[in-house]
C-alpha cells in the first residue's frame, strides 16, 4: 500500500478518530513473529486501527531494522515510531530527537563492559558463533550470541537457550560486574540482549509522549515477565499493558478493544 493511500484512509476516517488514546505495539512477536517482515494481514490491520486510534511503535531495534520489518515507509503508517526505546524518535513522518549512548555514558564504562563482554564470550562453546557480537546503536548496546545467522540457526540458539538460560546467565554475570555504574539490562526477541543507561528503557518513549497528553496510552508487548524488555513500560502506570503472545493475539486484543 503507497503512503497517498495511507493518507487518503487516515483522512477519510476525519474526527472518527480518538485523539485521546494510543496504541503503542512492541515490534518481535508483537506485530511481527521474531525479524520476520509484517503479514499483509496484519500492515492492513493496523491502518484499518488507526481509523479509530492513534497508533505507535516501539521497539529495542534500531531504525533500519524496523523499516526491515515494518516497511521503508513506517514512518508514514504509523502516528510514532521510537527505534532503540525511544532513543531515536520519529513523529508524523519526522524525525523528532536522537540521544547517544557514547556521549551519556563516556568512553571507559564501554570500553570495561566491551571488553568484558567479549571476554565472556569467548569462554562460552556453541552450536556455532557468527557474526557481528556487539552492535553499537544510539542509545544501547546489543548484545548477540549468534548475530548475522540464517532463521535455522537462530531457533537453534533460541531452544538451546531456553534449556540452558545462555543470556539469562550472562546478565546476571553482567549485572555483578557492573553493580553501581548505571547499566540497566533487558532480554527481547531470541538471540540477543540490550544494554543501556538505567531509565532508556522502552519507558523512554512515555517522556516524549507526555507533552502530547493522551489520555490512555495501550501498550501490546510478549516479554513482559522481569526481565524481558517490555516488562517496564507493561508495569509502568502511565499505561495499560497488554500482554500477548503473537500477532495474531495482538489483532484479537485490539478488536475487542476497538471493533465491538
Amino acid at each position: 500500500m503507497c503512503a497517498a493511500l495511507y493518507c487518503i484512509i487516515n483522512a477519510m476516517a476525519g474526527s472518527s478518530v480518538d485523539t485521546t488514546t494510543l496504541c503503542l505495539f512492541d515490534v518481535d512477536g508483537t506485530l511481527t513473529a521474531a525479524r520476520q517482515r509484517v503479514t499483509p494481514e496484519m500492515d492492513a490491520f493496523l491502518q484499518r486501527l488507526r481509523q479509530k486510534v492513534k497508533v505507535g511503535v516501539v521497539g529495542g531495534s534500531d531504525f533500519e531494522k524496523i523499516k526491515e520489518q515494518l516497511g521503508e515507509d513506517v514512518v508514514e503508517k504509523v502516528d510514532y515510531v521510537f527505534a532503540e526505546n525511544g532513543l531515536v524518535a520519529y513523529k508524523a513522518g519526522k524525525l523528532l530527537s536522537v540521544q547517544s549512548i557514547q556521549a551519556h555514558l563516556g568512553e571507559e564504562l564501554l570500553q570495561d563492559f566491551i571488553n568484558f563482554c567479549l571476554n565472556y564470550m569467548a569462554k562460552i562453546k556453541l552450536p556455532k558463533k557468527r557474526g557481528t557480537f556487539i552492535e553499537f546503536r544510539n542509545g544501547m548496546l546489543n548484545v548477540s550470541r549468534w548475530a548475522s545467522c540464517t532463521q535455522e540457526e537462530r531457533m537453534e540458539f533460541f531452544e538451546l537457550d531456553k534449556k540452558e538460560h545462555i543470556r539469562d546467565k550472562f546478565v546476571a554475570a553482567l549485572r555483578k560486574e557492573f553493580v553501581g555504574r548505571g547499566l540497566a539490562f533487558s532480554i527481547g526477541g531470541q538471540i540477543s540482549f540490550d544494554v543501556f543507561p538505567e531509565g532508556w528503557d522502552k519507558r523512554y518513549c512515555l517522556g516524549i509522549l507526555e507533552k502530547d497528553a493522551y489520555e490512555k496510552i495501550h501498550f501490546f508487548g510478549d516479554k513482559t515477565m522481569p526481565g524481558g524488555n517490555d516488562y517496564e513500560i507493561y508495569m509502568d502506570p502511565r499505561t495499560i499493558g497488554h500482554e500477548v503472545s503473537c500477532p495474531e493475539d495482538t489483532q484479537r486484543i485490539c478488536e475487542e478493544l476497538f471493533f465491538q
